[in-house]
């Protein structure tokens, strides 16, 4: 009962917020992310009523399954941007702003906190230095699809910014497991190829074929279902299943194998979208089933989000140093790279700006890092301090650069009361 409760008031304090938000002209995200805050542990749970919010960070652990689930259906969704006809056209370009503006930002961060480091080695340590850099190449694409979504944005923009972010992250876990044997080597005086170099490629090859497999398997089965509720099901079953084979972790001699969720629904929505004829319709359909999931998962982001990281004022400051190197790399990253590839001015004056939220991959990344002790641990609290941050303005940020764009557009519509609703 406790936890139906929990999930309800998580459901019913999102909802009421995204109406509140409306009025102020900010993103449903940003209103999902502040209810999270409140039925988190520090207000509503503060009260250890139990199923009235969670109590605890231990408590939010307990609902893990819905963030990953819906982790695995926003990157199935975007798997759909990928298709051929599309690809043709911005392929190219998707790719080399892509890998740069990753890169160009996993520097610049890295010089700016080595700076830092050699300034102030009592607060930032070299290893942590180094990891932040690869934690500042990922992006959320959770929290940009959903302003994608919800504006329903359309042009040059959008239409390059959902394969980049993709594409964002899949380099992003290059770069972090590389930072991260690097890292690892200084701290213990060792080098070890294998985790450096062996590793993250093999986690990336894997995942992608993971995806692919499951791809093919999918277009397969869905031959023998006619009906759109039961397409919709086997939809579901194998976004469900890719997710569950993805977190399979074993060890080959000396080499640690794993997948990773995002790249591997990715890949299956990429295949699905480019050889079954009907999967446009049946996104769609995906598409609205999963929105109460959605909802969910920014709430419990919200909750799991440690706002007493601001108690030090050391973490504070490093992190906001972080947070605006990481915007300049994003930012004139993409610029100089749309730039180079004879982009859509809008592209150049407004991409990066959408690049700036930071969620779910990079606390992946930040919970990774704790393994190395305390250079772990504070990349994980400015980590989290910087989400924080990102979250809550980002989305915001991302839609006022689409609208600066001209691809989010005021409409009227028709609501289910049967009514137009006020601009």
């Amino acid at each position: 009962m406790e936890t139906l409760l929990c999930l309800s008031i998580c459901l019913f304090a999102g909802l009421m917020l995204s109406r509140v938000a409306k009025i102020f002209k900010l993103p449903a995200v940003t209103a999902y992310l502040v209810a999270g805050i409140i039925v988190g542990p520090y207000i509503l749970g503060s009260f250890h009523v139990p199923g009235i919010g969670f109590t605890s960070m231990s408590d939010i652990k307990a609902y893990d399954i819905i963030p990953d689930v819906a982790l695995g259906f926003i990157a199935f969704l975007i798997g759909n941007e990928f298709r051929l006809a599309q690809l043709k056209q911005i392929g190219k370009q998707a790719t080399v702003i892509g890998i740069f503006q990753a890169i160009a930002t996993c520097l610049l961060v890295d010089g700016v906190l080595i700076g830092v480091h050699f300034a102030f080695p009592d607060k930032l340590s070299l290893p942590s230095a180094i990891i932040l850099g690869a934690v500042a190449t990922a992006t959320a694409p959770a929290a940009t699809l959903m302003v994608v979504k919800q504006y329903k944005a359309k042009g040059p923009v959008t239409n390059i910014l959902l394969p980049i972010v993709a594409l964002d992250d899949a380099v992003g876990l290059v770069v972090f497991a590389i930072s991260f044997g690097i890292a690892k080597a200084l701290i213990m005086g060792s080098v070890d190829v294998i985790s450096i170099i062996v590793e993250p490629i093999l986690e990336v090859v894997l995942s992608i074929l993971l995806g692919a497999v499951m791809g093919y398997a999918f277009n397969f089965f869905e031959r023998f279902f006619h009906s759109r509720s039961k397409r919709l099901a086997m939809s579901v079953t194998f976004v469900l299943l890719t997710v569950s084979v993805s977190m399979l972790k074993f060890q080959i001699g000396g080499v640690h194998i794993g997948f990773s969720s995002l790249l591997a629904c990715m890949m299956l929505g990429t295949i699905f979208c480019n050889i079954c004829d009907f999967s446009e319709e049946l996104m769609d359909r995906i598409d609205r089933w999963t929105a109460p999931l959605f909802i969910l998962f920014f709430v419990i982001s919200g909750a799991e989000l440690e706002l007493s990281i601001f108690k030090d004022i050391g973490i504070v400051y490093v992190g906001l140093i972080y947070i605006f190197v990481r915007c300049i790399g994003k930012y004139f990253g993409a610029s100089l790279s749309a730039r180079a590839t004879k982009c859509d001015i809008n592209i150049i004056k407004y991409l990066g700006i959408t690049l700036f939220p930071q969620a779910g991959v990079a606390l992946g990344m930040a919970i990774k890092a704790e393994e190395l002790g305390p250079e772990g641990t504070i990349v994980s609290n400015i980590t989290l301090f910087a989400v924080l941050i990102y979250e809550l303005v980002g989305p915001f940020l991302t839609k006022i650069a689409l609208q600066k764009a001209g691809e989010i557009k005021p409409e009227e519509k028709i609501s289910s009361r049967g009514e137009i609703p006020k601009k």
